[in-house]
Formats: structure tokens, C-alpha cells, sequence
């Protein structure tokens, strides 16, 4: 069988002469926007899903033209491909993904794709926790500024759609490491490293050294002419820079310490530099986003337009009125002096552990769901101090009370959002917060995190 590296000097050598004929494997956001760019680019495309495709998606194939098949992968249409491209959610042990690699068939992700077919600049944001509100806040501060950006990745549109349709100078790209294990050639002009925490660690063989591996991808091919954005503070990002080497200027970024490039806070201040002059300084409680976690990311969007020039005042604006988006720590309503605030996005331990860390109230704490293998460890001294009862909202809750069962005093279980809303009504006193960061996946009893996301909203107006 090939490796990685067998597979990525397959496609230096052959790129697309080895055939016209491109696959795509999955139907979602990210596999029709592929599509649809092989298409324009005058490709034999197919499409395979193994599961069944939204209407929207199958619409839009039927109206490209576009051959697909849905729950089903069939090789005999699959193998003959001269390049795959493959949805980040596949994984590479999947049977077809295993039986493409063992003909020497090169998979590709979608990022990878749709790079060679613009001449546009990438901001690439990676990061266990914070990429999708990082990403946000760079396009919102770019776009204010007047750049020609778009956003894509992971959020958003897809990058293959939009380089199909638009002709941006810029993108802002949200990337996860499912993306990144499948990029080879691409490099980021701007590549951010936000942390590196324990998640996905099931594709991973359960080793944070490989998942990390994966994160550190986000250098690759970079040269002295590009950036790269790092937090200073991270431990395991500090551990994983051991293991490359860095091309790019580096710019870290720190609460802790002073660093002369980057950002750094102090006495309540931020301060970031990419040239020794010309210092951005900006008070915290200036900010738009607030919690420590979001001073990070802050800092990582404000080195980025620092990196190209952008001016004071304009960056200064956009941090302060920037809107975080859906699901993300995001304010829900106040009832009888309760807070309810719907963090439905933290589908990891991490994401729970920063949401935690910003309340400061008591907190009736909503989690449970599809369990990546997490260790709930970290969050055994914040339960302790701040959460007064867990209502477990998930099919199987038993790890939740094996972890926190002497750290509170009541663990219900739930099955629904209006009844875990219901129950959080009764257990929480004025003064507090109920907290929806459920540290899970959602698709036990839910879409995805904003179908629960929005079930938990409709249920607190419910009250």
C-alpha cells in the first residue's frame, strides 16, 4: 500500500495527465463545489456518496449535469479516476479511500483542488478551538478594510464553488486537520496556528503526537516570503514546532510574555507588531469578543492585518463592532435573572473548557452526545468551582457521570432539548447561567451542532 508521501510524489509527477476523469467522493458543501469547479475546468466528473444526498445538493448536480450516485460507492466508476477528490468527513481508512491508494490513484482534498486554479493570496486558519470565530473576524476586519476577500473552508461557501464563480485577491480559509492530511502541494501565504488540544483523536489512532502532526501541515511549502501565526502560550503547539522546520516569518502571539513580533498583552492592553513600528495598542475591554480565549484570537486576526499593512484605526474599528457567530458562546435570552447562553459549536473538551472559563457565575452545564474518545480531566477543576448540576443531553451519558460524578451534586439525564431546557429551568437559581457546551458531537440526537444549536434556542424562548 502507498503512503502519504508515496501518494503526494504520485500527484508532483502526474498532476491530471494521468486522466480527464476526476471523482468526487462526498456530496456535501465541499464535494459539489468540487464538482462544479471540474466541471468548468473541463473534466469528466463523477460524484459518490456512500450516504444519501441533501435535495439541495442533488438540485444542484442534476442542474450541472453532473453524474452522482448516492449510498453507494461503486468501483468500477471510482478506480479509473485520474485524481479523487475526497470530503474532509471520509476517512482514510474507508474501504474505497484504501482500495484508491493501493491502485496509486492520487486523493486530494477539495482545498488542494481548487488552489491550482487561482492566483489568489490564502489566509489559512487552523486550530483545535477558535478557527471558525478567527476566521470570521479576519474576513470582517479584511472586507472593512476593502480588500477583495472572500471566506471558505470549513465555513461558509465552498473554496472550489467560489473559484468557480468569484475572482477574489484574497481568502480567508477556516482549515481542519481532516483537510490538511489531504493537501500536498498547496501552500498558505498566511498560515495560523491557534492551539492544538485533543480532538478527532479516533482518525488519529488516539495519539495526540499524529493529530498534531496533522496541525503542523498548515507550514508546508511555505517559504521566507509568507507568514506564519502562532500562540506562544500552547503547550503542545510549542512541543510540535520541535518537530519542523519553519520557512516563513514567525509571529507568535502571547498573554504571558512580552515577544518583540507578534502580540503580546499587557496590563490589560494588547499590542501587536510585525515591523517594530507602528504598534497597534488596544484595550481588552475594547474588543468586540471577550474571554481570554478570544484575546488569543483576536490577536492572531489583528497580526494578520498587520502582515498586510492594514491601518490602525481601520483594524481597531473591526475588532471593536465584530458580531461572533451562531452557536459560539452566543447570548440566548435572560429569565427570571438566569442567563441562557447556547454554545452548541464546542463539539471537544477544549471548547467546554474556554466556554466554562468565560462565565463567571454559577452554571447549570448542558453536554453529552457523541463522545470522540474525550477525556473530561481538564474540566474536573472548573466543574468543581462554577457548575451546580450537569443535565446530560445525549444517548449514552454514562462517561459524564463516571467523570463528574464527585465533583457535583446532580447529573440528570435528558433526551431532548426542550427537556433538558425544562430541567435546567428548575435547577438553576438567579444569578446563574445555563450553559449549553456540550463537549460532543451532535448526531445522536441531532443534524449537527446547529440543529441543536437552534433546538435549544426555540426551547429557552419556549419558557
Amino acid at each position: 500500500m502507498n503512503s502519504n508521501n508515496d501518494i503526494s510524489q504520485n500527484n508532483n509527477q502526474s498532476g491530471m495527465a494521468a486522466s480527464a476523469r476526476v471523482v468526487i467522493l462526498g456530496a456535501g458543501e465541499s464535494g459539489v463545489g468540487a464538482a462544479k469547479l471540474a466541471q468548468k475546468q473541463g473534466f469528466d466528473v463523477f460524484v459518490s456518496d456512500f450516504g444519501g444526498i441533501a435535495e439541495a445538493y442533488k438540485a444542484d448536480l442534476q442542474r450541472m449535469n453532473i453524474p452522482f450516485e448516492e449510498n453507494q460507492h461503486t468501483e468500477a466508476l471510482i478506480l479509473n479516476a485520474g485524481e479523487v477528490v475526497k470530503s474532509p468527513g471520509i476517512p482514510s481508512k474507508a474501504p474505497i479511500v484504501k482500495a484508491l491508494v493501493e491502485k496509486g490513484v492520487p486523493v486530494i482534498s477539495e482545498i488542494e483542488f481548487a488552489k491550482r486554479y487561482t492566483n489568489a493570496k490564502t489566509i489559512c486558519i487552523t486550530g483545535s478551538n477558535g478557527k471558525s470565530t478567527t476566521s470570521m473576524l479576519t474576513y470582517h476586519i479584511l472586507k472593512n478594510a476593502g480588500l477583495n476577500v472572500g471566506l471558505a473552508g470549513n465555513i461558509g461557501h465552498s473554496f472550489a464553488a467560489q473559484v468557480a464563480d468569484q475572482q477574489f485577491d484574497w481568502y480567508v480559509l477556516e482549515i481542519s486537520s481532516f483537510m490538511l492530511d489531504d493537501m500536498y502541494e498547496f501552500k498558505a501565504d498566511i498560515a495560523v496556528l491557534l492551539n492544538i488540544t485533543p480532538d478527532h483523536l479516533d482518525r488519529y489512532d488516539y495519539k495526540l503526537a499524529n493529530y498534531a502532526a496533522s496541525k503542523m501541515r498548515i507550514v508546508q511549502n511555505q517559504t521566507s516570503a509568507d507568514a506564519f501565526i502562532y500562540c506562544a502560550d500552547d503547550e503542545e503547539t510549542k512541543k510540535a514546532l520541535d518537530t519542523v522546520n519553519i520557512a516563513a516569518q514567525a509571529y507568535p502571539f502571547s498573554i504571558l510574555k512580552k515577544v518583540e513580533k507578534g502580540a503580546y498583552l499587557e496590563d490589560n492592553n494588547i499590542y501587536i507588531n510585525t515591523n517594530l513600528n507602528n504598534t497597534l495598542t488596544m484595550s481588552i475591554s475594547d474588543l468586540a469578543l471577550q474571554g481570554k480565549h478570544n484575546i488569543y484570537n483576536s490577536m492572531a486576526s489583528g497580526i494578520v492585518a498587520k502582515v498586510l499593512e492594514l491601518r490602525n484605526e481601520t483594524i481597531r474599528e473591526s475588532m471593536g463592532e465584530f458580531k461572533n457567530i451562531d452557536h459560539r458562546l452566543e447570548f440566548v435570552a435572560k429569565i427570571n435573572d438566569v442567563t441562557y447562553i447556547n454554545d452548541s459549536k464546542a463539539t471537544n473538551v477544549n471548547s467546554t473548557w474556554y466556554a466554562l472559563e468565560s462565565v463567571n457565575t454559577d452554571v447549570v452545564l448542558i453536554m453529552g452526545g457523541v463522545d470522540k474518545g474525550n477525556d473530561y480531566e481538564m474540566l474536573k477543576d472548573l466543574v468543581k468551582s462554577k457548575v451546580k448540576a450537569i443535565v446530560c443531553l445525549g444517548k449514552d451519558n454514562k462517561r459524564i457521570h463516571d467523570a463528574f460524578e464527585d465533583d457535583v451534586d446532580v447529573i440528570v439525564n435528558t433526551f431532548s432539548a426542550e427537556e433538558a431546557v425544562q430541567v435546567a429551568y428548575h435547577l438553576a437559581k438567579k444569578g446563574s447561567t445555563v450553559l449549553l457546551s456540550p463537549a460532543c458531537a451532535s448526531f445522536d440526537l441531532f443534524k449537527n451542532y446547529e440543529d441543536r444549536g437552534n433546538q435549544f434556542k426555540a426551547a429557552v424562548k419556549e419558557l
